[in-house]
């Protein structure tokens, strides 16, 4: 799924994205350490994993998304 960086916080990793429907779903250090990421910028769009709501991996839109538990 795609998205849109609102905010992201470079000291502790963590941040939120827009859905395309404008919904915010925040994230933590452990989806932004899951990718091979050192920064986000805002208006970026990315691609994330989510997992019962929650975002489990962000990274670039043209990165493949990791897979998580393999």
């Amino acid at each position: 799924m795609q998205a849109t960086v609102r905010i992201f916080d470079p000291d502790t990793r963590s941040g939120s994205v827009f859905l395309d429907d404008g919904t915010e779903i925040p994230f933590g250090a452990a989806a932004f350490d899951a990718g091979p990421l050192r920064l986000l910028r805002s208006g970026q769009r990315v691609n994330i994993a989510l997992t019962d709501g929650l975002i489990t991996a962000i990274t670039l839109s043209t990165f493949p998304l990791p897979e998580i538990g393999a």
